[in-house]
């Protein structure tokens, strides 16, 4: 039992990461329709700039903020000049956004050199705690606890705000929301970088939890975050949630269990998922 709790944590804090990625393709995909393959990008320089300020400062704190900030400033750059000229169009979208996504990688290489960087979780929140048999890491459960928040606060926002409805209606007739007067492209920015600045917390809280931190793993997770999204239903932001915990609890258990098949079960499921039920386990709702 011991076994299986900790195969689960460990599931659950990476299903957690994977959720802040997708989470992010989720909002700007489900309120937007943009498919956007740099939000790998997005989640690397997170966790690079945050890593670098951290190191600076011995202040995760500040490295946290220094991620978000990094991703609103490049999701504002990247909707501005990357994604309003290709708007309607996705495969040009998924073209000019993979391409950036490159860019973005290399650009990692010039900042900070080609070698992974080292980085490990702040004192407080280093360490563990044993219950009879079972080892519970304080930085898992600090992970799972700030995706669950994450995911109630954009939940409260969208569902019970003003701009929430704003962001809702603008999907749904953005003529009709702009006829009130409200600049419906802005307000689609503000989203974006919202949706970047999830990605690059994700990859913040990816550096201590891994250890180190490259340039390739922007890529590496965008494509469990595409899997998620397809999973959990395009657009739908509990489903992201729910789909992101079932593809970090699969790949837990199967890589200790059967650790041939733990690359693979992913696209697995999302096959299975395509097949029986392409439009997602969660559908999007008005």
């Amino acid at each position: 039992m011991d076994l299986i709790i900790n195969l689960a944590l460990n599931g659950l804090a990476t299903g957690m990461l994977i959720f802040l990625l997708a989470a992010g393709l989720t909002l700007i995909f489900g309120l937007m329709d943009v498919l956007n393959f740099a939000h790998g990008g997005l989640f690397a320089w997170g966790a690079y700039s945050g890593v670098w300020v951290y190191a600076l400062t011995d202040s995760f704190v500040l490295g946290i903020i220094a991620a978000i900030v990094t991703g609103l400033i490049l999701g504002m750059i990247t909707e501005k000049f990357i994604i309003q000229p290709v708007y309607g169009n996705h495969v040009q979208q998924i073209l000019i956004t993979l391409g950036f996504m490159l860019v973005l990688s290399e650009l990692l290489k010039v900042v900070w050199g080609p070698n992974q960087l080292s980085t490990a979780a702040p004192d407080y929140l280093a360490g563990s705690w044993v219950i009879g048999d079972v080892i519970i890491i304080k930085y898992r459960l600090f992970i799972i606890a700030v995706g669950f928040l994450v995911f109630g606060l954009v939940q409260l926002i969208l569902r019970k705000t003003r701009v929430g409805l704003v962001v809702r209606a603008g999907v749904m007739n953005k003529e009709m929301v702009e006829a009130f007067g409200i600049n419906i492209k802005k307000v689609f920015m503000y989203v974006f970088m919202v949706g970047s600045a999830l990605a690059a917390l994700g990859g913040i809280l990816l550096a201590p939890y891994s250890g180190v931190i490259y340039a390739e793993m922007g890529m590496e997770f965008a494509i469990l975050a595409f899997i998620v999204v397809v999973i959990g239903g395009m657009g739908s932001f509990p489903g992201s949630l729910f789909a992101a915990i079932l593809v970090g609890l699969t790949g837990s258990f199967m890589t200790y269990y059967v650790p041939e098949l733990s690359l693979a079960v992913n696209m697995i499921l999302m096959a299975l998922v395509l097949i029986f039920r392409p439009q997602g386990l969660f559908t999007v709702k008005g």
